[in-house]
């Protein structure tokens, strides 16, 4: 048996109904056989010393199948030998339990003709993400018959989004069911108590090809760039989400529910559009204002969208905005997060190097403009970003505004490595887990031997206004 990186471990995890949570015995090693069909991990419990085991063998359609996990159990020496046993004997792949469907191959095309966005995962440069979309959709509890297909066509971005928000779940410990066919998720922990979530995504009014759209110009009149196209395609998804009525399904009423929601309306608008949700959310426009001889950002109340006046700004403070806990948003929701979170394990990256260049929040009071930054995701100074993952973690863009005024309010303790945004007395609060937050960015797939782009040289440094922008492209 071959030693298990800790990082391919914690891929493989994330099959697991907590993912990463092992309470009080988490993993000390990890092993494998050489085709990793058999994975082995070696716990040990914090207070007792004792060890544990956590076998896991793939099924015949890859999906993870745990054969045994005992806890603060045996001595290292038992419990390595029962490890050792696993790995090394001869073993085929789980069959299928009778009466589970058996999980189809996200690659096997069936005759049809796959979208533009999903024909780039077959790039050289693009491999370790492709593999990881593949591992998430293995991870998936019981995902959607129509998941591999979907994902192959139109559809790619709303399951990449359920995708990344499982890795996110589970990576922060969540155990997280698919039990019903909607909403999407329900997820739990011990601290934060329970919530159902639905994935969305805010489509186009026509659609385009992601792969070669390019960016949209960004709107450069700010009140049409918060209150604008951006806040009404927020809102008539959102709307129609909340007209389906999740809370009056039975095993949803009286628990808190949120939507999950990820912005692709137009080409490259998830560089900016955060702060449509935000101001369609509470019904907030943020201005620039002179105060003492510096420009600062001040907030005004609106009442409605200038482009439709029938839609009315502050969803959470609407009757219909009473059953919606939470919004969870994500401006990472990108074919750049597949490969830069195993890009980011280290080790040898190949012919190419990802480079993120963008902005992190700049946290002084009133500041308006990010403070710029271009990485090596494959460096050690980019991995210092994200103690205590070391590498970069699913969860980092995720953000989670919350509802005042909902009628079941979710615990932010329930995802506890989230960005939460917590309206108290009038101001939006904003608690992070990870010490920098990206603002926008983009990612630049290069060949090894070129040099890191300088923070000068970054192609948006000065396109937009406000530090209130959002992440992702990828161009190669």
């Amino acid at each position: 048996m071959d030693p298990l990186h800790p990082y391919m471990f914690d891929v493989y995890a994330l099959a697991l109904p907590k993912g990463l949570s092992f309470d009080e015995d988490p993993p000390v090693n990890a092993w494998a056989d050489s085709g990793h069909l058999t994975v082995g991990a070696l716990t040990q419990n914090r207070k007792s010393g004792k060890h544990g085991v956590l076998i896991m063998r793939r099924r015949e359609d890859h999906v993870w199948a745990v054969l045994r996990r005992d806890a603060d159990s045996f001595s290292e020496e038992e419990a390595m030998a029962i490890i050792r046993q696993a790995c090394e004997e001869p073993a085929c792949p789980v069959l299928v339990p009778s009466g589970a469907r058996r999980r189809t191959p996200l690659w096997d095309l069936k005759g049809s003709e796959p979208s533009g966005i999903f024909k780039l995962l077959g790039q050289p440069c693009r491999e370790r993400g492709a593999w990881m979309l593949n591992q998430l959709y293995l991870a998936m509890p019981n995902p959607d018959p129509n998941w591999p297909k979907d994902c192959q066509t139109d559809n790619f971005h709303t399951r990449l989004w359920e995708a990344l928000l499982l890795a996110s779940f589970r990576e922060q410990g969540l155990l997280v069911t698919q039990e019903y066919p909607s909403p999407d998720f329900h997820i739990t922990n011990s601290k934060g108590g329970n919530a159902w979530v639905e994935a969305v995504t805010t489509n186009p009014p026509v659609r385009y090809d992601h792969a070669s759209a390019g960016t949209d110009p960004l709107p450069q009149d700010r009140r049409e760039r918060m209150l604008g196209a951006a806040a009404e395609r927020y809102a008539r998804t959102l709307r129609n989400k909340l007209n389906k009525g999740y809370t009056n399904m039975p095993h949803v009423a009286g628990t808190p529910f949120a939507i999950a929601i990820a912005d692709f309306h137009a080409p490259g608008s998830m560089m900016w559009s955060r702060e449509a949700l935000i101001a369609y959310l509470y019904g907030l426009y943020v201005r620039k204002v002179e105060r003492e001889g510096k420009v600062v950002a001040a907030a005004e109340a609106v009442d409605t969208l200038p482009g439709d006046p029938s839609i009315r700004a502050g969803l959470f403070f609407t009757p219909e905005g009473k059953e919606l806990s939470a919004v969870i948003f994500s401006n990472g929701a990108s074919l750049a997060k597949l490969s830069r979170v195993p890009i980011s394990f280290g080790g040898d990256s190949g012919d190419y190097r990802y480079v993120r260049i963008g902005e992190f929040v700049d946290d002084t009071p009133g500041a308006l403009n990010g403070i710029p930054f271009s990485m090596d995701v494959n460096s050690n100074e980019y991995r210092d970003l994200w103690k205590p993952y070391g590498y970069e973690p699913w969860t980092a863009e995720i953000e989670v505004f919350h509802n005042p005024k909902a009628r079941h309010r979710i615990n932010p303790a329930l995802l506890p490595e989230a960005t939460h945004w917590l309206p108290i007395n009038g101001v939006l609060d904003c608690r992070r887990y990870f010490r920098h937050s990206v603002l926008k960015s983009q990612t630049l797939i290069q060949p090894s031997s070129e040099p890191i782009p300088t923070v000068d040289s970054l192609v948006f440094q000065d396109t937009y206004d406000s530090g209130d922008m959002t992440d992702d492209q990828s161009i190669v």
